[in-house]
Parts: C-alpha cells; structure tokens; sequence
C-alpha cells in the first residue's frame, strides 16, 4: 500500500500544486487542505481535497486529518506550518501529547522543541552560528532605541525582516534612520482589517482576519547586509538527516527581495553542508528551504534564511540525490528508492507561471527550461486564463505588466 501524505496549505502558491503532482508520481497518496478555488484542484494528482476555513484553522486541519488517516503531513506555506504548531500546542493542552495528532505532527515535523527556533529569524542565526555556519549578524528590534544601537554598530545599509512573513513582503533594505523608523513600524502592525476583510471577500481567504482583528504584531529583526549574488537550496530530511537536496544559483526574482523565477542548478558544498547541520542540529523532517548570499570577493556563502516548508523547487525531480519526494517517499515507506525520470538537462530554470509573470517576453522562457506541467492542461489554463488576478495572488506587491497573447504559454 502506497503510504498516505496530507499537503496542507493556506494560500494559493503555485509551487504546492506543483508538489503534489510530484509525491503522486513518487508513490504517495495524496490528499490535499487548501482554500477553495486553489490551483490545485485543477490537477488530477491528489486522491481527495479538504477545505480549509481561515476563520476556523485549526479544527479544519484537525477534521482534515481526522479523515485522511495520513502517514505524513506537509505544510505548503509559513502559516500551515504555523497552523500545525498551534494544532499540536492545542492537543498538548488538552491532555493528547501522545495522542494521534501530537504524534503525527512530530512524526512529519520533528520534535516540538523546534518549533520556536524554526520560525524565528534570529533564532535560527544563533543556532546556525552556534553549528560553525557563516551567518551575518542578526538582532531583534523592538523599538526606535534599539535601532539606534543597532546602526551605531552596524552602519548602513542594512536589512529589516519580519517573523512569520514570506515571499520578501517582510523584507526592507534601510539606507536612513528615518526609514528604519517607518519600516519598522509597518513590519511591526498586525494585518490592517480592510485589507484582510477584502482578501475574504474577493479570494475566499481569511488567514489574514484573525491576526488583524486581535492586533497581532510581528517580531522584526535587523540583518547586516551582504553584498553578493542570491542562492537558494531546497532539501527534504527525515529524522535529521537530508534525504536528498537541490541548490541553485538566483538569476532573477519576481520583485526586489522576492522569490525567484529563474534559477541555475550548482553544486555546493557549503551550502549542502549548511543544511545537513541545521536539520541534525534540529532534528527536522520534512522539506526545507535555505537562503544565501554569496559574497563576491570571497565566494564564501552567508545563510540569510530559512523556511520550515516546501519551496518553489521541491517538485523538481533531478536525478540521484535530487528527488526529494522520491527520497521522502522511500523514507517514509522503508521501500527502495524509485527515482523518477529527470525533466531536464538543462541547468537553467524558469518556474512557471512565475517568470512569465514577471516578463512574458524573458529569453529564459525558451533557452532555459520553462517548467510548465503540460500533463495537467486545467491547472495551465487555470494559470493563464486571467492574468490580472493570477498576478495579484502570486504578489500583492507586484504590479500588472501588459501580457501579450502571443506569448501565453500553449495549452
């Protein structure tokens, strides 16, 4: 029997639809908790779908896997994850540590010691630090008096990030005081209501409602600037060790600090290293991304970043040591390691629709590999049947360029 995989996700990325056709072709089961309209319900891979409510999280994940009886769970995003961690605080307090769920997640996840460390940003430096990692100083701010410490020793630039935020909407480079002040306090705000009420009313999606009606502020922390080029690395581990891993070279990003669009597959050692001793260290499952800058001068890798879910890259299926969901299946089964046929040669990505996005006329759309899944032409149409709402779900910073038809993707 094919072991059984809950993807959770509470937004719309298009990377998480992508995933589950691959963990479908690696030999799981999947079934899928997303919001309704989710491009994944347009593809043929998941087994079942399972509504998520925004404004009842947690009992929709708990029903979720109530009816799933899943071997494993993944989060698709940063609030999933979250949303597994509250889940599992929740069972705690009701008594059910060893219950089902708790034991599940931790199963998925790793131990519940991690779950703080995971998701805070300066957390995650001082453990890196600790493992022998070449991180850049990193401090949490709190207030305008902390900024002032902060630049008489670190100077300009520098960078602001926000805890619990993702695609670089929580990510400010300062060159003033006077700027660190207004980004700081923009980072610090919980969800302004209007916007979050307009997301539910227009996208279906309340994730933002509660966060903004109980004023949940973010934690911000500055980060000393690197100069260098932007490098990513996405890995799956079990138990603390890295099952397999994909690193890439940053061509181009969707906006200033934003997610990638086009990639190039490298070999690291560095950053493979990296990965192996925060998962060891934390004991992780699960897939996992990594961010880098890459010092110019030195070639040295500084870890800026990391995210507790899949990223953009996980689905891609590379050869030996670069299938993560045929690794994570054979993990998770105890079966033999069936790799799945490389997409590709080439070593240059274009995720879709991302890099259409951003330039439907980019050259790397025809001389690198455009990852577009022809096998699923519903979840493509879906993609490019309305590109202005396309465009403001993938980033609400991002503006509507003029799409030409001549260049949409066949379908």
């Amino acid at each position: 029997m094919n072991p059984r995989i809950l993807v959770a996700t509470t937004s719309r990325w298009f990377s998480t639809a992508r995933l589950v056709l691959a963990l479908a072709n690696a030999g799981f089961a999947v079934e899928i908790i997303c919001p309704s309209g989710h491009p994944v319900s347009r593809m043929n891979a998941a087994n079942r779908i399972h509504g998520y409510r925004g404004l009842r999280p947690l009992t929709s994940f708990a029903n979720a896997i109530a009816t799933a009886k899943p071997d494993l769970l993944t989060p698709g995003d940063d609030l999933a994850t979250q949303h597994l961690h509250s889940l599992y605080n929740r069972e705690c307090g009701r008594g059910s540590e060893e219950g089902p769920i708790c034991t599940l997640i931790r199963r998925s996840l790793g131990p519940s010691e991690s779950f703080k460390v995971v998701y805070g940003r300066t957390a995650v430096m001082e453990l890196a630090r600790a493992e022998g990692v070449r991180v850049p100083e990193t401090r949490i701010i709190r207030n305008a008096n902390d900024l002032r410490d902060w630049v008489s020793v670190a100077g300009f630039p520098f960078i602001l990030k926000a805890d619990r935020t993702s695609g670089g909407t929580g990510v400010r480079v300062i060159h003033t005081f006077e700027e660190a002040k207004l980004a700081l306090t923009k980072l610090q705000a919980a969800p302004r209501l209007r916007r979050a009420l307009r997301q539910a009313w227009s996208e279906r999606d309340s994730t933002l409602l509660w966060p903004s009606m109980l004023g949940q502020r973010r934690t911000v922390n500055a980060q000393a600037f690197i100069s260098g080029r932007e490098a990513t690395s996405t890995v799956v581990c079990w138990q603390g060790a890295v099952l397999a891993s994909l690193h890439f070279e940053v061509l181009h990003t969707a906006y200033s600090a934003g997610p990638a669009t086009v990639v190039r597959l490298i070999e690291n050692s560095e950053m493979s290293s990296v990965a192996e001793k925060v998962a060891r260290r934390l004991n992780l499952s699960g897939f996992l991304g990594f961010d880098f800058i890459t010092e110019g001068d030195s070639g040295s890798s500084y870890l800026i970043e990391m995210n507790p879910r899949v990223t953009q890259a996980a689905h891609l299926t590379l050869g030996t040591g670069r299938d993560l969901p045929a690794a994570l299946c054979a993990a998770v089964s105890g079966k033999a390691l069936r790799l799945a046929p490389k997409i590709t040669e080439n070593d240059t990505i274009a995720f879709f629709p991302q890099e259409w996005i951003r330039n439907p006329e980019s050259p790397y759309l025809f001389s690198g590999f455009h990852d577009v899944p022809w096998d699923e032409p519903e979840f493509v149409r879906a993609c490019v049947r309305d590109p202005a709402k396309l465009i403001a779900s993938f980033s609400e910073r991002k503006t509507v360029p003029a799409l030409s038809p001549v260049r949409l993707p066949r379908t």
